[in-house]
């Protein structure tokens, strides 16, 4: 029996797999309505990645420097969740990819790593971002230390009381981090003027990132994503192509079920949009991204055009939405508290190559505290939705008395969340469920903007 499987540093992957060749994708579309054109993002982003944004090449080559970047991490382990099986007496063979084992602690380098390349390829000098829990903040911090830009990063209020060595980490890196709303733009000083005690949330920090960079005189500042995007999604598409080698050395060809938390989809796409290519060419694989109860954006969100942030300064997407005006409940699992899912997720699970599923946070404390006492690691608030969904269908395998091969990603450690874990442990956190009041608040501000036919 195999606990743990590594690849070499010579089997990692070479190319990132585009799921845009295999999906009718909708475009973005620009302030008139009418599709993006691509040109109107060179503000925002540099060319290279504008590139890798609008593409449809099935395969796109992984840049040599980048590699051995990755190199000081990467391939990272799978693992066979075997005290974890053994507590649940289930038939269900469970594995997992351990993405906590990068410098930064989740998987977010995967994506903050190449955007810096690119954007240092192109002369950008600065880039400006959001963070909710603050593992895109530390991630690009690490990553911009690495190639030579200055960083700077917009996190959400609640988490920045909640997780304030966060910030730490990425002022060892060398990046600056401001608690968001902020004096620091013109909307984030609308915001506070508004309600100065505003907890935040990353539409509100994505419009202060964007702000800043485009409001640079030199055009040398850039802003940076870390989740919903196209290209993000891409860069993390190495976690599920690893796993795939991985399996195949100890026989496995295909797992029956793929399971990642969803906030904006990063890391659910980069476990499940390999397999979900084999789902497209005809395996039988469930594919199931887990979201908050309290944010869930793929469970009861619409469907339909919409910003990525609070000011309107983005491109309207095609994507499941709360509204981009919607303020998440304040739930320790911050990562995840997004009004809109990524436009090729979204694609994914409207042709039903997925099955989203909510669940509520103490259920998912609860498969923290599980995971802790049997595999031992402390999690990430995130990653506890995936562990939630695994003991949920490794529980079904035992009622179902079938072998099921179930394949997780776990996102990241949870070494800066343990007020969260505090909080649970005496009793002090409660569930939310999202009021359906505020789904009809949606539609109602989705009206006006266009909609998918």
């Amino acid at each position: 029996m195999s606990v743990k499987i590594f690849l070499d540093e010579s089997e990692i992957p070479r190319q990132w797999y585009n799921i845009a060749a295999d999906i009718k994708t909708k475009p973005p579309l620009g302030p008139d309505g009418k599709p993006l054109n691509p040109q109107s993002l060179a503000a925002v982003f540099p060319m290279n990645l504008i590139e890798q944004e609008v593409s449809t090449q099935r395969w796109i080559d992984i840049p040599e420097e980048v590699i051995e970047m990755f190199y000081r991490w990467r391939p990272s382990p799978l693992k066979r969740a075997v005290y974890l099986e053994k507590a649940l007496d289930t038939p269900a063979k469970i594995f997992y990819k351990d993405e906590s084992v990068s410098p930064a602690g989740s998987h977010k380098p995967n994506s903050a790593i190449p955007q810096a390349w690119y954007n240092k390829q192109f002369g950008t000098k600065m880039l400006t971002t959001e963070t909710g829990a603050g593992q895109w903040g530390s991630a690009l911090a690490f990553a911009c230390s690495l190639v030579g830009l200055k960083c700077k990063v917009f996190m959400v209020r609640i988490s920045f009381d909640q997780k304030p060595f966060r910030k730490t980490m990425m002022q060892t890196w060398g990046g600056e981090c401001v608690a968001s709303p902020s004096n620091d733009t013109a909307f984030g000083r609308k915001i506070l003027q508004e309600d100065p005690s505003c907890p935040g949330s990353l539409g509100i920090a994505i419009s202060e990132a964007v702000e800043a960079a485009v409001s640079d005189p030199t055009g040398k500042t850039k802003y940076t994503l870390g989740s919903v995007l196209n290209h993000v999604m891409l860069h993390q598409t190495i976690i599920g192509l690893e796993a795939k080698k991985q399996l195949a050395k100890i026989g496995i060809k295909k797992p029956d079920i793929v399971i990642g938390c969803a906030g904006g989809g990063s890391n659910f796409s980069g476990i499940s949009f390999p397999f979900a290519h084999d789902v497209i060419n005809g395996e039988e694989i469930t594919i199931i991204p887990v979201e908050p109860a309290s944010c869930p954006t793929l469970t009861r969100g619409i469907y339909t055009y919409d910003f990525g942030d609070c000011a309107g300064l983005t491109p309207l997407l095609p994507m499941h939405t709360l509204g981009h005006n919607f303020l998440p409940e304040p739930i320790h699992a911050g990562g995840l508290r997004y009004h809109g899912m990524s436009p090729l997720v979204s694609q994914c699970v409207v042709d039903g190559l997925m099955q989203p599923r909510a669940i509520a946070q103490l259920e998912c404390y609860r498969a923290a505290i599980k995971w802790a006492t049997t595999e031992g690691g402390i999690i990430a608030p995130e990653s506890s939705h995936a562990v939630a969904a695994t003991i949920q269908e490794a529980l079904k395998a035992k009622e179902e008395g079938k072998e099921k091969v179930i394949l997780m990603s776990l996102s990241g450690h949870g070494h800066m969340d343990l007020m969260g874990y505090e909080k649970f442990l005496s009793g002090k956190l409660e569930d939310h469920s999202l009021a359906q009041e505020e789904i009809e608040k949606a539609k109602k501000e989705l009206e006006n903007l266009p909609q998918i036919a």
